[in-house]
């Protein structure tokens, strides 16, 4: 599998985007739990995402399984007519983790393949609600952006205040010296499912730090 960052070119669609100011997707990935929670708005906020971009027209990249959230979104793009492509690593494809019925499935090596073809095939990233995995891949693609590997953009979805206290330790890494106020803007935060697009579209580039700024 290439790698399009390794290549020093960008991803399919990237290009496009630049030239358009960030305006139109064409796929866009989802980080969420392999677990629904228990506040029944977090899988609520699940399934309108899969519909908004199923009707937008807008391909969702996802981890691929059929369990949790990820079950919940990827089953509300297919019932509303979207392509659905699935990325998993193959231990956990042998676990019966895998959705059936996605448009495509694509089996990796490991769970850093995983990661590495969501970012090439998808022009903007969305976080749901999720445990340690969501955390994880929502930080790395942030911090992706803040050292200028790529200027997708990132959004929170807020339901059911999941991210509340994510902002809250990003403020106060700020506070103790450890981020500076321009890593704020590295994401958006939004609570409502129709107000998503319209962030991503007007997300704010990242500026990448000065040295002085990392020392």
């Amino acid at each position: 599998m290439k790698s399009f960052y390794n290549e020093g070119r960008w991803p399919p669609g990237a290009a496009e985007q630049a030239v358009n100011g960030m305006a139109e997707f064409r796929s866009i990935c989802v980080f969420c739990g392999s677990r629904r929670g228990r506040d029944p708005a977090m899988a609520e906020a699940a399934a309108g995402l899969g519909r908004l971009l199923a009707g937008s027209g807008i391909r969702l990249v996802y981890g691929g399984g059929g369990v949790g959230l990820m079950d919940v979104v990827a089953q509300a793009a297919l019932d509303a007519g979207g392509a659905v492509i699935g990325v998993i690593p193959k231990h956990l494809a042998v676990k019966e983790l895998v959705k059936p019925g996605l448009t495509e499935l694509r089996v990796v090596d490991s769970m850093h393949d995983r990661k590495r073809v969501m970012f090439e095939l998808s022009d903007a990233f969305v976080a749901l609600p999720g445990g340690i995995g969501t955390l994880e891949e929502t930080v790395e693609i942030l911090s992706w952006r803040q050292i200028g590997i790529h200027d997708k953009p990132v959004v929170l979805l807020d339901a059911g205040g999941c991210w509340t206290h994510f902002q809250a330790l990003m403020e106060d890494r700020v506070a103790a010296g450890f981020c500076t106020e321009s890593d704020l803007a590295l994401f958006e935060v939004v609570s409502d499912v129709d107000a998503l697009l319209p962030a991503l579209r007007t997300a704010r580039p990242p500026r990448t730090p000065s040295f002085s700024e990392w020392t």
